[in-house]
């Protein structure tokens, strides 16, 4: 398996099963939405999560989260963590996850 596979197995465990949830092939990986809005990808490098703009600075106190640059450009209120942290640190990654789907929740559906 590739560390994407990997990571896109891992998201479905930790997402579980919820109303509202969805997946969709978009930036290079497989997206997971809650009622339309996205809550993390299984990147091409990485695991990305939108934790939103009011928590970012929380979700980049953990360890190995670094802000989401796309073509060198900041993407505010959306964190990656790299594929070796992603397996090797559970917490963090269930903290981001939380985090990210309390953000997808507070947005209206689409």
């Amino acid at each position: 398996m590739t560390d994407q596979e990997i990571c896109t197995v891992q998201m479905r465990d930790d997402l579980g099963l919820r109303d509202g949830l969805s997946e969709k092939r978009m930036f290079g990986g497989l997206c997971f939405l809650l009622d339309g809005n996205m809550v993390c990808i299984a990147g091409k490098t990485a695991a990305i999560y939108r934790v939103g703009k009011h928590v970012e600075p929380e979700a980049l106190a953990f360890p190995n989260v670094v802000p989401m640059a796309a073509t060198g450009r900041k993407m505010g209120g959306i964190v990656q963590l790299g594929y070796d942290a992603f397996v090797e640190d559970a917490e963090t990654r269930e903290k981001l996850t939380q985090m990210a789907l309390a953000h997808a929740g507070s947005l209206p559906p689409k």
